[in-house]
């Protein structure tokens, strides 16, 4: 296992300005930094992101060969548990439990959903509650205080802790998870926070005692007011949202819990659409492209697969520098900032390779590895880097936090079903042929007919008549031949006449 690179941490982000498209149907909020756009959350109303709602749900199998559960929580899919998103094995990994000693079927249990419902997979559930606040994560079943692995100085992690404990109460309070912008919050910042995640969680409590199971009991904010929790910064210069009513609702939210937000809150009232005035709309067409193209002709190929991500730098046309190796390890550095910002862009989840252009210089190596680095840390996302691996592909980890831009915005083309690749006329022209004559030895009939697109068609008119009347002296039946307009290029049919 190859050791992890650490990130900067110490790194100064660049000022950011927040742009908030509001409509009936959805939210759209782009990040930009240096007139680049380098995040896009979209989060529409027919699919609303589940991570973070809290269902009453009930146990509907017990599967102890897997160590799991499915739980109904309303949803057309049942849910899925997995024993260590179970608070008692969270609480005591290493003890020798299984989940049939903690669940059974019909039972009513208050569950937490961290993983939103893909393809044909159901959602992921905990039992684990978390309720995330502007600077803290309260977690109301724990006593353990935590501080995020980003502040790194043991002092501080110390002084936070202390301030923390000072301003809980002497009764039971429950655990949390102090988080990253809690570095320059105030004891009133907190404690407003902690007040406000007390309610949360009482109501969530008393709702639990009254609803039905199957029952939503508790929704995350929508993404215009989850902007102002997680994303809003120092380094954030303006917010402009071009939705008069969310305007107002975002400068309330901003006024009672994040300090600093309200006075730099704009209502956009341009001329042109908010997204179109800042080319976020160009960029989200360029982001669905596996082509990034880079400085002097050299460009990215990013290719998303089930199991990983990879990424190829090429140098294209880039002859620029004094000498080959020059030319390589400047298009490697480029690559590296492109590569980070590609990542953000397209939220990027799982198993990343990158095959950087073989460079000979070791110190080239470290220098590419040392500018990965530093673009990552920009990155709000915790990536794990792990370096060069023995075949000379960079190996990174980035979490999934919510779907890619690719799932968000696009599905499977039904004519290749994803496979990014059809069959050749030629290889449906002999398809057909071989399925011919498997029929003809079933069935006597008086003639068959062809029916495909007007490629297989044509191909059977010229260049693979030959072989079409070679079948029909094998077969001994007369074939025709009628073209479907509506077929895809690997759609066809053959008649039994």
């Amino acid at each position: 296992m190859l050791p992890s690179i650490p990130l900067h941490k110490d790194i100064v982000r660049p000022p950011e300005t927040i742009l908030v498209n509001i409509t009936p149907q959805e939210s759209r909020v782009a990040i930009v930094e240096e007139n680049n756009i380098c995040e896009l959350h979209i989060e529409r109303n027919s699919g609303h992101s589940l991570v973070g709602n809290i269902y009453l749900g009930i146990v509907r199998r017990v599967l102890p060969g897997m160590q799991s559960a499915f739980i109904d929580i309303g949803l057309e899919r049942a849910a899925f548990l997995h024993i260590v998103d179970v608070l008692e094995q969270r609480q005591n990994p290493d003890a020798d439990q299984r989940i049939e000693h903690m669940l059974f079927e019909g039972q009513t249990v208050l569950v937490q959903v961290i993983k939103d419902p893909l393809n044909s997979k159901g959602a992921r559930l905990s039992t684990q509650i978390s309720l995330a606040g502007r600077f803290l994560v309260h977690l109301p079943q724990d006593n353990h205080i935590g501080i995020s692995q980003r502040i790194e100085d043991e002092d501080e992690r110390n002084q936070l802790r202390q301030r923390l404990e000072n301003l809980l109460p002497k009764e039971n309070h429950g655990g949390y998870i102090i988080r990253t912008s809690a570095e320059t919050a105030t004891d009133a910042e907190l404690q407003a926070d902690i007040e406000y995640l007390t309610k949360v969680w009482a109501n969530i409590q008393y709702q639990a005692k009254t609803l039905p199971a199957e029952t939503m009991i508790y929704q995350d904010l929508p993404l215009s007011l989850r902007v102002l929790r997680d994303m809003f910064s120092d380094n954030t210069v303006k917010i402009l949202v071009d939705s008069k009513e969310n305007h107002q609702k975002m400068c309330e939210f901003a006024a009672q819990y994040v300090q600093g937000a309200a006075e730099k809150i704009e209502w956009f009232t341009g001329e042109r659409p908010l997204f179109e005035t800042h080319n976020v709309e160009q960029e989200i067409n360029r982001a669905l492209q596996p082509r990034v193209s880079l400085n002097f002709g050299s460009y990215l190929i990013i290719e998303s697969t089930e199991a990983m991500t990879t990424i190829d730098v090429n140098t294209g046309g880039f002859v620029g520098a004094r000498n080959f190796d020059e030319t390589i390890f400047k298009t490697n550095l480029e690559a590296c900032h492109a590569i980070a910002r590609e990542l953000r862009l397209r939220n990027i989840g799982g198993i990343v390779i990158i095959d950087f252009i073989d460079m000979v210089s070791e110190s080239h190596r470290e220098a590419v590895l040392q500018e990965l680095a530093k673009a990552l840390s920009f990155d709000r996302t915790r990536v794990t880097l792990n370096g060069f691996t023995s075949l000379g592909l960079v190996e990174l980890t980035r979490k999934r936090t919510r779907e890619s831009l690719n799932h968000v915005l696009c599905e499977p083309c039904p004519t290749c079903q994803g496979r990014g690749r059809l069959k050749t006329p030629q290889t449906v022209c002999y398809e057909i042929q071989r399925e011919i004559v498997r029929e003809s030895r079933r069935f006597d009939v008086k003639q068959f007919r062809i029916l495909a697109s007007p490629e297989v068609i044509d191909l059977f008119l010229d260049e693979e008549s030959q072989s079409l009347a070679l079948l029909i002296d094998f077969i001994g039946k007369p074939i025709s031949l009628a073209v479907e307009n509506s077929y895809t290029q690997e759609q066809y049919d053959v008649v039994l006449i």
